[in-house]
C-alpha cells in the first residue's frame, strides 16, 4: 500500500511553518518604511539593520544543524520555537534605532534555529517514499505565508493602521504555530551519542560546497528583491502600495511551480528541476529591469515565482540526498545556512549600491549574479551531484 503523506504530525508541522513565515513575512516589506518613517533611516542604513536579522540566523544555522542531530528534536523545536514567538514583543518597546537593530538581530538567532528544527522535523515525520514529495509540499506553507503575510501588512499600511498593530498580529501568530508543534507526536529517535571528534562535517555538509554557491547565487538576488520590492516599486516606478499584489503573484507563481514540479521531484529529476528554475529566475529578473512600467513590475513576480517555486525544493532535496540519514539536521542547515548567506550579502549590497546610485542598479547586478551562478551550475554544478549523491 501507498504510504501516507499527510498525516497528523505532518499537517501539525506544515501548519506551524505557515504561521512562522506569515509572521515573518508580515514584517518583511513593512521594515523599510517602519525605520524611515519612524527613525528616519537611510537608505544604507536600513540595509544594514535588516541584515543583521539574516546574518544572525546565518551564525547559528550551523549549530542548529548540530544541535537538532544531538539532541531530542521536539524539545529543540519546541524551545527554538517559544524564543522566536517570544521576540515579537520586542518590536513593541523599541524606542531608539539603537534598540531595534539589537533586537530584529537577536530575533534573527531564534529565526535561523527554529526554520532548521522544523524543516528537520518535516523530514522526520514523512514516510520514506514520500519525503522527496513532501518537501516540495513543505515549501508550499512558505509560500501561501508569503502570499498572505506581506499582502496583509501593506494593506494595514496602507489604511494607516498603526505598525504596533501588526506586530501584534505577528506576535499572535507565531503562539498559534508554537501551540500546533506542542501537539506533535513524533516516533521517538535516537540522538547522535558517538564519541568521535567534533569535526567541520558535523556542521556543514562539506561535500556540499558547489550546491551551496549556487544556493548563495540565487538567495542574493533575492535578498535584494524581497526587502526592497515596496519601496522601489514606490519610488521608481510610482506604484502606491502595490507591493502586496506583488508578492501575491509572486506567490501564486512559486505554488504552481511547486505543485508541477513535484512529479520531477519524485522521479529524481532534481537538476533538471533546478536548471529551468534557474533559466526563469533569470528571466524574471531581466524581465523586472528592463520593463520599468507596473505591467513589467507584475509580469516579472509570475515568471520570479515560477523559477524560484522549480529550483527551491530540489535544491533542498540535492541537500538531503548528499547527506546520510544521520545528518539530516546538518544537510537542511547547510542549504539554510546558503540561502541565509546569499540573502544577507544581497541586502546588505543592494542597500548600498541602492544609497549610493538606485535601486534600479541593483536589481540589474543581480541579473548578472543569476547569470553567472546559472552558467557555473550548467558546467560543473549538475555533474558534481549526479556524481557525489547518496541516493
Amino acid at each position: 500500500m501507498k504510504e501516507v503523506l499527510w498525516n497528523r504530525n505532518y499537517i501539525y508541522v506544515c501548519a506551524a511553518n505557515f504561521l512562522l513565515f506569515f509572521s515573518f513575512y508580515l514584517l518583511l516589506p513593512l521594515l523599510p518604511f517602519y525605520l524611515r518613517d519612524t527613525f528616519a533611516a537611510d537608505k544604507q542604513t536600513i540595509g544594514i539593520i535588516l541584515s543583521g536579522y539574516t546574518i544572525t540566523a546565518l551564525a547559528i544555522r550551523p549549530f542548529g544543524g548540530f544541535i537538532v542531530d544531538s539532541f531530542p528534536r521536539k524539545q529543540v523545536l519546541l524551545i527554538s520555537y517559544f524564543a522566536f514567538f517570544a521576540f515579537f514583543a520586542g518590536y513593541l518597546i523599541t524606542g531608539t534605532l539603537l534598540l531595534f537593530a539589537i533586537i530584529r538581530s537577536a530575533h534573527g538567532l531564534t529565526f535561523g534555529a527554529v526554520t532548521v528544527a522544523n524543516s528537520t522535523m518535516a523530514i522526520d515525520v514523512l514516510a520514506p517514499s514520500r519525503r522527496a514529495e513532501g518537501i516540495g509540499y513543505y515549501g508550499v506553507s512558505n509560500n501561501l505565508a508569503m502570499a498572505i503575510g506581506p499582502s496583509l501588512s501593506m494593506y494595514m499600511y496602507d489604511h494607516h493602521i498603526a505598525a504596533e498593530y501588526i506586530f501584534m498580529t505577528a506576535l499572535i501568530a507565531a503562539g498559534i504555530g508554537l501551540a500546533l508543534n506542542s501537539l506533535l507526536k513524533p516516533v521517538q529517535r535516537q540522538p547522535i551519542r558517538d564519541k568521535q571528534p567534533v569535526s567541520l562535517d558535523r556542521f556543514f555538509l562539506t561535500n556540499a560546497v558547489p550546491e551551496s554557491f549556487m544556493v548563495i547565487f540565487f538567495s542574493f538576488a533575492y535578498g535584494i528583491l524581497s526587502t526592497y520590492v515596496a519601496i522601489y516599486g514606490k519610488d521608481e516606478i510610482g506604484i502606491e502600495g502595490g507591493s502586496g499584489l506583488f508578492f501575491l503573484i509572486l506567490a501564486i507563481g512559486l505554488i504552481g511551480a511547486r505543485l508541477v514540479s513535484a512529479q520531477w521531484v519524485k522521479r529524481g529529476l532534481l537538476t533538471r528541476n533546478i536548471g529551468v528554475g534557474m533559466v526563469l529566475t533569470t528571466i524574471g529578473y531581466i524581465i523586472f529591469c528592463a520593463w520599468q512600467a507596473p505591467m513589467g513590475y507584475y509580469a516579472s513576480a509570475i515568471v520570479l515565482g515560477c523559477g524560484y517555486g522549480a529550483m527551491c525544493p530540489s535544491f533542498q532535496t540535492v541537500f538531503i540526498d548528499l547527506a546520510p540519514n544521520s545528518r539530516r539536521g546538518t544537510a537542511n542547515s547547510t542549504y539554510l545556512t546558503s540561502w541565509d548567506l546569499g540573502l544577507g550579502i544581497g541586502v546588505v549590497i543592494g542597500g548600498s549600491v541602492a544609497e549610493h546610485l538606485s535601486y534600479h542598479t541593483a536589481y540589474i547586478m543581480a541579473v548578472a549574479v543569476c547569470i553567472i551562478g546559472a552558467a557555473i551550475f550548467f558546467t560543473h554544478t549538475a555533474n558534481h551531484f549526479n556524481t557525489h549523491k547518496l541516493r
